[in-house]
């Protein structure tokens, strides 16, 4: 594989600026399980595919390996991954097959960076070490193997998602940095007429913990909407079927995987977003784009939640589910247009891809130097 090529400052400025930086080719790894496209529930894919999008327009190259059936702005790379339930044989399955897409990726694209964001990225890290890799860490960290924090592989960065995410690093982890995510703040915003129904949005299953919401809506005798996607791992169907669907009737209703104008709709339709994860959530996509729609999120005070939610401006912070019920009542004291300013203040997509593009052009640039300073020395 070629390196001619090198993401560094033009040193001609001119027409292109000076310290523009050439194009870059970006190859994002995505969760082997997860397809990425706009109806995937999974924070990782969204972000992802708006990075994706940034490139894109921002005139560089993106090539995506994600699962087949995935959509990107940029090239995909669509791997063949076993389908049904996501057992172990089935995960070491797909991890194998990453493994060899990512392998004949690098093989066939000169890549000026790896961009990975599952949570067993370390079982398919790529074997030519002079690529720089970098890791977004989008879980909560004791999530990961003890082993892929602290990756032997030269040229792997690894990223956090918030500060608070990072505070829970143990002292040998070496963060690089810390970008927080950032959603595309809709057309659609306070003026858009509000509902009655509350919702929410996300991955069905125990830490996210649907029950729970359905429990405070009942509790309030409001109407709740559910939309996400249930994955085929058997404690998630084991949950949906047993915690969630013998609740569901005419005031509980699940929606299934939503995305696009769809879920921008209801997020802005409804008089609050519920969130009752029992995660440590190092960020909350969903939160923020409840926000840009204009719509207040009462939540659980679960990892980064507390940093995004402005408790009695934005939504309202809870620890119980009464306490949750209590919050939707009075969840009409809250100003839409509130919401909506934080969102555009804090939480714009357009930032964090800056941000991931700065990180980018310094750590290609990085490997280029090495790469130079190698041949120069043999």
């Amino acid at each position: 594989m070629g390196h001619d090529r090198r993401p560094v400052a033009d040193p001609r400025g001119g027409s292109t600026g000076a310290g523009a930086i050439l194009p870059l080719t970006i190859l994002s790894v995505g969760f082997p399980l997860a397809r990425v496209s706009p109806q995937t529930a999974g924070g990782a894919e969204q972000v992802l595919l708006s990075l994706d999008r940034g490139l894109v327009l921002e005139g560089h190259r993106s090539l995506v390996l994600a699962p087949q059936g995935s959509r990107c702005h940029g090239l995909l790379i669509p791997v063949q991954v076993p389908g049904g339930s996501f057992d172990e044989p089935a995960k070491r399955e797909a991890r194998r097959s990453f493994k060899r897409a990512l392998e004949h990726a690098l093989a066939r694209f000169s890549t000026d960076l790896v961009h990975m964001h599952g949570l067993d990225f370390d079982h398919y890290l790529p074997e030519q070490q002079d690529v720089p890799v970098m890791v977004s860490l989008h879980l909560p960290l004791s999530w990961y193997r003890e082993d892929a924090l602290r990756p032997s592989r030269p040229n792997t960065a690894l990223v956090c998602v918030s500060e608070t995410q990072r505070r829970s690093a143990a002292p040998d982890v070496d963060v690089t940095a810390v970008v927080p995510n950032g959603v595309e703040i809709p057309d659609v915003g306070s003026s858009h007429g509000k509902g009655s129904y509350a919702l929410m949005l996300g991955r069905i299953c125990p830490e996210k913990a649907p029950h729970l919401a359905i429990e405070a809506a009942e509790r309030a005798h409001t109407e709740l909407l559910i939309a996400g996607t249930v994955f085929d791992y058997p404690e998630h169907r084991q949950y949906f079927n047993a915690m969630m669907q013998p609740r569901l009737g005419q005031n509980v209703r699940f929606l299934g995987e939503i995305g696009g104008e769809r879920k921008a709709q209801l997020l802005a339709g409804a008089k609050c977003l519920l969130i009752p994860s029992q995660a440590p959530e190092t960020s909350s996509l969903v939160a923020m784009e409840a926000l840009a729609c204009g719509t207040p999120v009462t939540a659980f005070r679960s990892g980064a939640l507390a940093q995004l939610i402005e408790h009695g401006k934005t939504g309202f912070l809870v620890n119980s589910v009464n306490e949750m019920a209590q919050a939707v009542r009075k969840i009409h004291e809250l100003d839409p247009a509130d919401c909506r300013r934080c969102a555009e203040a804090s939480f714009s997509a357009d930032r964090m891809t800056h941000q991931y593009l700065t990180l980018y052009e310094s750590l290609a640039t990085r490997a280029g130097l090495e790469r130079e300073a190698l041949c120069l020395a043999s």
